[in-house]
């Protein structure tokens, strides 16, 4: 029965490898198809690093054809179009796929065009994102020719792609300058849209000291506007009013938003994220439709620790579905973030819905360690590559879905 079952995949960054590779792991006689454009796949937690000068580029590309798990079919196109009432979705080259059942896995869109002059000016007159891995190479050359003036670091309104990403930058870039006897030369100051550091308390006493170490100037609930990159300033929306700053270099990370055939389709919520059940990670109205990763709207942070485990839950509660069974496996919003505070020193911090505190190893994962560091610098990578894309599930059992009473 299973083979006959056509089941499509939109997207074949973290969430879309790792789901087919996961699926026939249980069964290798599925018929699976990716979706995915491009022919590059990238190791997105590696370009923070990258920014701070501590992980090779070349490093975090592979060719997209040779992580395709075996007996894939792979339609290198973009999806244009959900039709979940004829369980079909339409492609931007013009042909149509047809599904039995769909896991979307997409990710999101880094909206450029939502901070007024960013996309003239990205790339030079100081100005850089770590979030695409170009830009993230020109921001270790600014932090390597910056000797002294401003230096702000932005965040834009949640939710985005590792909440962390935007404050580990301006770590790694203030650590760099300390080695350097640089930084009483250098002004740091930290804009986030956010009322917090960061969204779990636990972990914002030690953010907070390192705050203090490199002197950064925090501004709580300031949002990036625009962008002026020839005349090296940013205004940004503060309580009811704008700011004008300049700065030497600045780190801006982006708006974030679900892709247009997400946001335009009926799967969407009021917010134009894939609505889904926050445990089962089923459609909240289609049965026969899952997510997985960024584009999803469950109140997880939005990680590829959080793909991680939200694979198996999709992988289990698919296969019971085509097999006339009721749903079996329950995600607990667990997520990842491994903030880097200094190259050499890492708080892993580790939590699910709510904001509870989920440790998968027994350390204080609210202190920065070494231990931390070589995790995320180390051994994070060949997990990614060598264990999460090939469907090799190590310690990600899901938890088991409570019986509806």
């Amino acid at each position: 029965m299973n083979s006959v079952q056509r089941i499509v995949i939109v997207g074949g960054g973290a969430g879309g490898i790792s789901m087919a590779a996961s699926l026939l792991k249980r069964d290798a006689s599925l018929n699976v198809t990716i979706i995915e454009p491009s022919d590059k796949h990238y190791y997105q937690a590696g370009f923070t690093l990258v920014g701070g000068g501590c992980f090779s580029p070349d490093s975090a590309i592979r060719e997209a054809a040779k992580i395709m798990p075996r007996g894939v079919r792979w339609l290198k196109a973009a999806v244009s179009e959900l039709r979940p009432e004829h369980n079909s979705l339409l492609l931007d080259n013009g042909g149509q796929v047809n599904y039995d059942y769909l896991v979307i896995c997409p990710g999101l869109q880094l909206n450029w065009a939502g901070i007024e002059g960013l996309e003239e000016t990205l790339g030079r007159n100081g100005v850089s994102s770590n979030y695409l891995l170009p830009y993230a190479r020109y921001t270790w050359q600014c932090l390597q020719n910056m000797k002294s003036g401003r230096a702000l670091f932005t965040q834009p309104p949640m939710p985005i792609k590792c909440a962390g990403a935007p404050q580990k930058a301006m770590y790694l870039s203030a650590h760099h300058w300390e080695k350097n006897n640089q930084l009483n030369d250098i002004d740091i100051e930290f804009h986030t849209a956010t009322p917090a550091i960061f969204g779990v308390a636990a972990f914002v006493p030690t953010l907070e000291k390192y705050i203090d170490r490199y002197n950064v100037d925090l501004n709580f609930q300031s949002t990036l506007l625009a962008v002026d990159g020839s005349a090296k300033t940013a205004r940004f929306k503060q309580g009811d009013g704008e700011v004008v700053k300049e700065f030497d270099f600045i780190h801006v990370v982006p708006p974030q938003i679900a892709p247009d055939f997400i946001r335009t389709s009926e799967l969407a919520d009021d917010a134009g994220w894939l609505a889904v059940q926050p445990d089962t990670l089923r459609h909240v109205k289609y049965e026969n439709v899952y997510g997985v990763g960024d584009v999803i709207n469950a109140p997880n942070a939005k990680t590829a620790a959080a793909v991680r485990k939200q694979v198996p839950v999709v992988a289990d509660n698919l296969m019971a579905s085509i097999a006339g069974q009721s749903l079996v496996a329950a995600y607990n919003g667990y997520g990842a973030c491994p903030l880097v505070v200094e190259k050499g020193k890492v708080v892993l911090a580790e939590f699910g819905y709510g904001g509870k505190l989920l440790p998968s190893l027994p350390l204080d994962g609210t202190k920065a360690s070494r231990f931390g560091w070589i995790f995320k610098r180390y051994m994070l990578p060949g997990i990614y590559w060598d264990l999460m894309l090939k469907g090799r599930e190590v310690m990600a059992k899901p938890d088991s879905l409570a019986p509806l009473e």
